[in-house]
C-alpha cells in the first residue's frame, strides 16, 4: 500500500470519526432543566442572619432572582461588605498600594 494512500484513509477516518462525535453531541437535548447541579443541600452549618438566609433563597432562584428587588438588595450590601475598605490602614493584600516604581 502506498503511503500516500495509507494516510489519506487515515485522515478520512479521523475526520469521519469527529463529525461522528460532533453530531451525536448536538443531538442529545440538554436545556437547563436537564442540566445536572451539584449543590449541597445542606452547605453545612446554620445561617447566622437574615441577610445570609436571603442570599441562599436568591441562590436557589436561579435567573429569576436578577429580577427580584430583594435579591438585588441583598447582593448590594453584600458586596460592599465584601469590598469594604480595612479598618486597619494597611493593605489588604501585599503589594497593594505599595510603590510600583523599580529602585536599584
Amino acid at each position: 500500500m502506498d503511503l500516500k494512500i495509507a494516510a489519506r484513509m487515515t485522515a478520512v477516518i479521523a475526520i469521519g470519526a469527529g463529525l461522528t462525535a460532533t453530531l451525536m453531541a448536538m443531538s442529545q437535548r440538554q436545556g437547563p432543566e436537564e442540566t445536572p447541579v451539584f449543590r449541597s443541600l445542606d452547605p453545612g452549618g446554620v445561617p447566622e442572619n437574615e441577610a445570609r438566609r436571603e442570599l441562599i433563597r436568591c441562590r436557589d432562584l436561579s435567573a429569576e432572582a436578577l429580577k427580584d428587588k430583594a435579591c438585588l438588595k441583598v447582593w448590594l450590601e453584600s458586596r460592599r461588605r465584601f469590598l469594604k475598605p480595612s479598618q486597619s490602614g494597611q493593605p489588604a493584600a501585599p503589594g497593594a498600594g505599595a510603590d510600583q516604581s523599580v529602585k536599584p
